[in-house]
């Protein structure tokens, strides 16, 4: 049965509150991604943070159950019910796309998994490799590892656990309150952090043709702001 629960004002720190749609239906997935693609195109970064959740199932047989899609705060943050949802060429699609920079963490398992499914995301870029922080002390082994060495405490209030138990339930409908928040909130940190990661760059590239005393052409040509 298909079913669309939406979810509205979840804190995900300070001022920052996410709307959320869980969902397994075809067509309301297919307006979310229509606005998606929207918003994207009038982004010069087309950023899409993307998170997986698995079924509870040995590792070698994992599938995705859940994938959790945030293109920024003033958009809907989209839980996609997999396990529970008939074959859609748009989503496909929409993964496949090489316009767009899917961010998301540690991604060779979900890399794997996708392909028992089928799936492939054409752009993945994986956080924890392209980003070193050189103060780490020890193996990054998490989303919230990771963010909170960024933006120091900017996610902390943002890093709400959930038990074992309740991980091995992604496919169990329906999913609690503290499971949509928990999804909700990875798909968005994703984002953020890459979002983030990506202005500094531009920063640092510019502040780096300024002082080589570049023309302002070049300058844009190089950040990728020239005329499209």
């Amino acid at each position: 049965m298909a079913f669309s629960d939406k979810y509205k004002d979840l804190e995900a720190h300070s001022n920052t509150k996410l709307h959320v749609i869980h969902t397994n239906d075809k067509k309301q997935m297919a307006i979310s991604l229509a606005q998606y693609q929207r918003h994207l195109r009038l982004q010069r970064h087309k950023i899409v943070g993307i998170d997986l959740e698995y079924n509870n199932e040995p590792e070698a047989m994992q599938k995705p159950t859940l994938v959790q899609l945030s293109v920024g705060k003033t958009q809907l943050v989209l839980l996609f019910q997999l396990s529970a949802a008939e074959r859609c060429t748009v989503f496909d699609n929409f993964l496949a796309d090489p316009r767009y920079t899917f961010a998301g963490f540690s991604i060779d398992g979900d890399k794997t998994r996708l392909e028992r499914v089928n799936l492939e995301v054409a752009n993945f870029v994986d956080i924890q490799k392209e980003w070193r922080v050189p103060e780490a002390t020890k193996e990054l082994d998490s989303l919230g590892d990771v963010s909170g060495m960024l933006t120091d405490d900017y996610y902390n209030n943002m890093k709400k656990k959930i038990t074992d138990d309740e991980h091995r339930r992604w496919a169990t409908l329906p999913l609690s309150m503290r499971h949509i928040e928990y999804a909700a909130k990875d798909a968005y940190a994703a984002y953020e952090i890459w979002n983030r990661i990506t202005l500094t760059q531009d920063g640092l590239r510019r502040t780096k043709l300024e002082k080589e005393g570049a023309p302002q052409e070049a300058r844009q040509e190089q950040l990728g702001m020239g005329r499209r």
